[in-house]
């Protein structure tokens, strides 16, 4: 079901979305919609999050309680019910699909398969047959050493069903095992006793692949579109920063969208279902790349295409799901950085907003979260410049000018002298381009050089297209189930494993860039 007519918030013709889960992510979204016209319930564990600062209606609930999740929707009653976190009552979604009493976004189907990493993974390997690590499922501390010993180490412990780090751990020995289990039960965003233990891939970088699945105006068909591919650091199974374009071969572009058509594809049901925004998770050896996750919504790391597209990660979101034509164009090279609350405290105060935003290339957003812990994402720096270097410098120089404060700040804060940041002089009209430097000078021009990456023109996957042909892979083991007790399908990446010496040359201009290796 799409919008056809979009009416008059709080009106009895008003489109209505629901969102459950109101963080900054969610905030975003109720934005988006607003500006289009539509009404907004936010709904969250706690009161006050970020969403319920803009929505037209707020809710508090347990999202993981069915009973509750059912009655808030049926209160409301929402043409479309948007899940923004992993740690909902999916069987109550899925009971709410069924009986056409709203339209889960993207379907009632995504929402479970991708809070549930066993069945997520199976999807993925044994249906679709798409390279992942090697990874096992335990229930058990006992279950669970055996896992450990048939991965090897050093390998990361996660629980099934958790998202963005939390219950994650990563293994290095023996010694490490039952604190691993230990905080993966008790760190888990849902109670859940079974956890999966993945091999480490040894990669040159990691990647999301934003996938955006639309009506075509021009056919009235669902359709596959892609950002460019938005590289990432991350600490802890956290992000810290992002930036896009990451450069990559064209061959490991290709593939990515491969893999990434699929695996959206197939967490559709009905003619338009399976509609908006899903951040594919990828790892890139070379010319290689394995999936590693999937969210079924706009990504963390999209953050960055508030600076970086034409239209963000969330009003392609908002369009997808009214049924709007999207486009996934960029502006430019683009980064964000990430700003933590350092403080153990509520309603904290932020100094430095001004020095951040005395570079016309930097934007803020502070999320309103009513509690700070010291690890807690409160906000934000996107940026842009002529380069991804340029771009990833500012935009972390900004976060680091946001001086979180505790909420008794008053007597503790020194003025500060605002400093405009200084505008270039202006070069003579035979000098060439404008530039940060000798090495961002160098970089631009390789950007310039590539239009693959720099400036590849839309190209949407058609729905009636022929299935797009699974990438060869390198000899090794058949793509097959396990059995049980042994590891996955595919045995670790790198030293040892099968693979032609050396990693494939880059394509020229593209020197491979990004965090170093992670697990």
């Amino acid at each position: 079901m799409v919008a056809k007519v979009i009416g008059t918030p709080l009106s009895a013709n008003a489109v209505k979305v629901l969102l459950l889960g109101s963080g900054e992510l969610g905030k975003e979204v109720t934005i988006a919609l607003q500006r289009l016209g539509v009404e907004v319930v936010a709904v969250d564990r706690y009161a006050d999050a970020p969403a319920h600062q803009v929505a037209h209606h707020a809710e508090v609930i347990d999202m993981t309680d069915a009973k509750q999740v059912r009655a808030v929707i049926e209160k409301h009653r929402p043409d479309y019910v948007l899940p923004e976190i992993e740690a909902i009552a999916t069987e109550a979604l899925e009971a709410v699909e069924a009986e056409g009493i709203a339209e889960v976004i993207p379907s009632a189907k995504a929402v479970s398969a991708t809070l549930n990493r066993e069945r997520l993974r199976r999807l993925v390997d044994e249906e679709l047959g798409i390279p992942t690590s090697p990874y096992l499922f335990a229930g058990s501390l006992e279950e669970m050493r055996t896992a450990v010993g048939s991965i090897g180490f050093p390998c990361v412990v996660k629980p099934v069903m958790s998202s963005s780090g939390k219950g994650q751990s990563v293994v290095k020995g023996p010694d490490d095992v039952d604190a691993a289990w230990e905080y993966a039960r008790t760190g888990a965003r849902v109670d859940n006793e079974r956890v999966i233990v993945e091999g480490f891939v040894e990669f040159d970088y990691e990647i999301t692949l934003l996938t955006v699945r639309a009506i075509d105006p021009a056919t009235g068909a669902l359709t596959t579109y892609f950002c460019e591919p938005i590289g990432h650091r991350q600490v802890d199974g956290d992000y810290v920063e992002s930036w896009q374009p990451q450069p990559m071969s064209l061959p490991a572009y290709d593939i990515s969208r491969s893999i990434a058509a699929r695996v959206v594809n197939a967490m559709g049901r009905g003619e338009f279902g399976g509609r908006g925004v899903f951040g594919v998770e990828l790892f890139v050896k070379g010319d290689e790349v394995y999936f590693s996750e999937v969210s079924p919504r706009p990504h963390d790391t999209g953050l960055v295409t508030l600076a970086s597209q034409r239209l963000s990660e969330f009003e392609l979101h908002a369009r997808a799901v009214l049924g709007l034509p999207v486009s996934t164009a960029t502006r430019g090279p683009g980064a964000s950085a990430v700003i933590y609350g350092q403080h153990e405290d509520k309603g904290i105060a932020f100094a430095g907003v001004a020095d951040a935003l005395a570079d016309p290339d930097v934007d803020l957003r502070l999320f309103g979260k009513p509690e700070s812990f010291a690890r807690r994402r409160v906000g934000v720096a996107v940026a842009t410049a002529p380069t991804v270097e340029g771009a990833r410098r500012k935009a972390g120089h900004a976060a680091g000018l946001v001086k979180p404060l505790p909420s008794n700040h008053e007597d503790r804060v020194e003025p500060t002298e605002i400093k405009p940041v200084p505008t270039p002089a202006p070069k003579p009209a035979d000098a060439g381009p404008a530039s940060e430097g000798p090495a961002d000078e160098a970089k631009t021009e390789m950007i310039e050089a590539s239009p693959q990456i720099a400036r590849r023109p839309e190209q949407p996957i058609r729905r009636d297209a022929p299935p797009m042909p699974r990438p060869p892979m390198p000899p090794g083991p058949p793509m097959r189930p396990a059995p049980a007790g042994q590891p996955g399908p595919r045995g670790p990446v790198g030293p040892g494993g099968q693979r032609p010496a050396g990693p494939p040359p880059p394509r020229p201009g593209f020197p491979p860039q990004g965090p170093p290796p992670r697990g």
